[in-house]
């Protein structure tokens, strides 16, 4: 465990159970609280919200920096809810603080950080995209827990259009089967908008048809989008649309059609930003990004065959506590254990992989970690990152057979798996790559660029995955319901039955070394 998740899971252990927690969002167009509490039944209970609109994707977006200016101003609004937290009885350490798209981009990222940190308290962590993805699925999940049948009973598409970036997740009966974060956002039409000589209007149809056209092909390789039943929506676009089409306020979630949706969609960017600011009582901010926002959501709804729109009434910042709370219930964690595996599969699909053998390594692997637990001492999250090496351990085979657990390497560290972050890519990359051939050296500019505490993760798992690699060396699964039983020195792998195993015991021998080195036993088929 790194040393910022371990320091993260401290902060979220601080305040009781069910002590009210706060989620502040860093985003390009605003910077947004929202303070809640677990309720008795599990439900998060929402107490107080507050949002202010922030220039920091203008910034950004414009000069690839945030200013002196935008600095000031973040300070400024982070001393105010600081206050608001101190009502509550939170202090600024114990608030779970993220930054997005504008941050993730900023070049003086690390010294806006530390400045906020200095004069507020408030300690920021910068999510990346595929987090990002992860959060909302978790808030979106929640805010339909009374209406599962949105997410499970047909294919879905979940989309969220913010300043910066768009993103997406797609889903096939409640799997996951991909997540992507697109270069498409509010804040940077508005600036092409601004760089070119046509009119508003027309730009913005002939560049969003563009480059929306591009982003659905690539979605199509992973789920054919005429084949999405439900489109949900989600941000503060998307429940301005909710509220002007249903004419009233919702708990959790609006149900719109589809044509309803696309009515008022193309009503709304049909006005000025002056008239939509009469016409709905907006700041000229919130008409802008609406009209852009909106433009966007229907391009891509209309590239779907939903008929019905959702719109949960959430955002990332409810993932935010979420995702801090989700230990309290063990089915949340066993779900998104199996998104992340869903998600895996889907990219190893994408391969060519040879499924049949990718599952019984994936399913000797966690036979190794289980029976190995007091050898290796790591948890659950490990054990996942386990699962999805071993699933994807030769995806480089679609590239070429030879040197195939390097360009495995390559293809994993440059995807995108729901629910991992950076750190968890670069770990279940590494992990791929050493499955066979050479154990790390030093001049594995890769895997020495690691924490320490990663390239320990790294070889362990990799001793494990390459035990298991070996023990179906045939590809015919003949290796399975193994016992383990240790000696001394050795590592005693029994099958369930009495075969043949010279190939198998050939290539253990092989591949058992860095078992050997990492763990200090011998691996040996009985």
């Amino acid at each position: 465990m790194s040393d910022e998740r371990s320091e993260t899971a401290a902060h979220s252990s601080s305040p009781a159970k069910h002590a009210p927690y706060a989620a502040i969002e860093i985003g390009s167009t605003g910077i947004r609280l929202v303070i809640a509490m677990l309720g008795e039944d599990g439900s998060l209970k929402v107490l107080d919200r507050a949002s202010k609109q922030s220039r920091l994707g203008r910034d950004v977006f414009t000069m690839g920096t945030i200013s002196r200016d935008g600095l000031r101003e973040t300070i400024a609004i982070l001393s105010s809810y600081k206050e608001m937290l101190a009502s509550y009885g939170i202090q600024p350490e114990h608030a779970q603080v993220i930054g997005t798209s504008a941050l993730r981009e900023a070049s003086n990222r690390d010294t806006f950080i530390d400045r906020v940190h200095l004069q507020t308290g408030f300690r920021i962590r910068i999510v990346e995209d595929i987090e990002e993805n992860h959060l909302m699925y978790l808030a979106v999940q929640h805010a339909l827990q009374d209406e599962r049948s949105f997410l499970t009973r047909a294919n879905a598409m979940i989309l969220e259009v913010g300043g910066g970036t768009t993103e997406v997740m797609l889903l096939r009966k409640g799997r996951m089967v991909s997540s992507h974060s697109l270069s498409i956002g509010t804040l940077r039409l508005d600036e092409q908008i601004r760089e070119s000589a046509r009119q508003p209007r027309q730009f913005i149809e002939l560049y969003l048809e563009s480059n929306i056209k591009t982003a659905c092909d690539l979605l199509a390789e992973d789920l054919p989008l005429d084949s999405v039943r439900t489109f949900i929506l989600i941000g503060g676009d998307a429940r301005f649309a909710a509220y002007c089409i249903s004419g009233k306020n919702y708990e959790n979630y609006a149900v719109l059609g589809r044509e309803q949706f696309i009515e008022f969609a193309d009503m709304v960017s049909s006005l000025s930003i002056e008239e939509c600011m009469a016409q709905y009582n907006l700041s000229w901010a919130d008409a802008e990004s609406y009209a852009a926002g909106l433009t966007i959501e229907r391009m891509f709804l209309e590239r779907t065959g939903a008929e019905t729109v959702i719109v949960p009434n959430v955002s990332i910042r409810e993932g935010i506590l979420l995702a801090e709370l989700q230990g309290i219930d063990s089915r949340i964690e066993d779900e998104l254990r199996r998104q992340v595996v869903a998600s895996a599969r889907s990219l190893a699909k994408r391969f060519h992989f040879d499924e049949a053998h990718a599952v019984h390594v994936h399913d000797l692997s966690l036979a190794l970690f289980d029976a190995l637990r007091k050898e290796h001492g790591l948890g659950k999250h490990e054990r996942m990152l386990l699962e999805v090496a071993a699933i994807l351990h030769d995806i480089g085979t679609y590239l070429r057979t030879s040197g195939h657990h390097r360009h495995g390497e390559y293809i994993v560290a440059n995807s995108e798996i729901f629910g991992l972050n950076r750190e968890d890519i670069n770990i279940v990359s590494n992990v791929v790559r050493y499955h066979r051939k050479t154990p790390p050296l030093p001049t594995h500019v890769n895997f020495i660029a690691l924490p320490r505490e990663s390239r320990i993760i790294v070889m362990k798992l990799a001793a494990m995955l390459r035990v298991a690699d070996a023990l179906d060396r045939s590809h015919t699964g003949r290796i399975h319901d193994i016992a383990v039983e240790r000696t001394e020195d050795r590592l005693i792998i029994r099958p369930a039955q009495i075969l043949d195993y010279s190939l198998e015991k050939m290539s253990l021998a092989e591949k058992g070394d860095m078992f050997e080195d990492v763990f200090g036993l011998l691996p040996m088929l009985a």
